[in-house]
This record gives structure tokens, C-alpha cells and sequence, in this order.
């Protein structure tokens, strides 16, 4: 049975009520195909719009924060923490999103929803320069806590 769904099939937000805190989070990943030109100029700081890793960064915290203002049945949370982090990978740029909070409901959406935005942002930024970006791959790694228990994504 969807949890989300009332008795006449229409989206609700689930009641948390009655669940007991518990240590929180989750650890979401995801890439963007670029340009050997795009990875330099990102790098060398040559993008007319700013440091894109710095503000790509920040747009991803925002994101992670304002989950519940985005997908509509998720819970807003008390968040404990947030770390951001972009790596490079031939011609990938990787953003991995780590979220924390003591709470009564999962922060795998605000993890995910962080990487999609931190991604987003870094295509917005270099839109002028590489129209041929692709964002890739955007899933969760890894969760710990609550009812349902860890889960760590295989072959990875």
C-alpha cells in the first residue's frame, strides 16, 4: 500500500506523529558530462558568472534546506547538517551531498534534491560556453536510520 495516498487515492503527507527520533542521513551523488574546455575554464576560474564550484555549492545547501518547499510530501526538517562536495573525473564533475538530522522521517530526498540543484547550478553557470552538458546518474548511495535501516547502494 503508497503510504502517501488517502482512502479516495489523492496525495497526503504522511503521519509521522507517532515514530520515535533517530539519527539521520543520507548520502546522494550525481554527474555532469563537460567539455574539456568547460572543465578548464570551471578550474581555472574563467566563467564570466562567478566561481562556479563556490556558488554550485551553495545553490545545493539551499536546495537541501528548502526540500520540503520543492517535493511536495516531504516533511520539513530540523537539519543537523549538510556537507557539499565536487570532485573531478575525467570528463565528469561529480557533486556528492551529505545530509544529517535527528528527526522522525528520512533526509534522502534533501540529499538528492541537493545534488540535482548543485548540478543544475554548475549547467546554468556554463550554459554560454557548453550547451552539450549532460546531468547523469543522480541517486542515493547510501542511508542510515529509521524504521526501515541502513541501506548502502550495491556495486559501487
Amino acid at each position: 500500500m503508497f503510504t502517501h495516498l488517502d482512502k479516495s487515492g489523492r496525495g497526503q503527507m504522511v503521519d509521522i506523529s507517532q515514530k520515535e527520533i533517530s539519527q539521520r542521513e543520507a548520502l546522494a551523488k550525481g554527474s555532469i558530462k563537460l567539455k574539456y574546455e568547460t572543465i578548464k575554464a570551471i578550474k581555472d576560474e574563467k566563467i564570466k558568472k562567478g566561481d562556479v564550484l563556490a556558488i554550485a555549492q551553495v545553490a545545493a545547501i539551499q536546495a537541501v534546506k528548502n526540500t520540503s518547499s520543492i517535493i511536495p510530501m516531504a516533511h520539513p526538517l530540523l537539519l543537523n547538517g549538510i556537507n557539499v562536495d565536487f570532485y573531478f573525473e575525467g570528463e565528469n564533475l561529480f557533486c556528492e551531498v551529505l545530509v544529517k538530522c535527528q528527526g522522525k522521517t528520512g533526509v534522502e530526498m534533501e540529499a538528492l534534491t541537493g545534488v540535482s540543484a548543485g548540478l543544475l547550478t554548475v549547467y546554468d553557470m556554463c550554459k554560454a560556453l557548453d550547451k552539450s552538458m549532460v546531468i547523469e546518474d543522480i541517486y542515493l548511495v547510501s542511508k542510515k536510520g529509521g524504521k526501515s535501516g541502513d541501506y548502502k547502494r550495491e556495486g559501487l
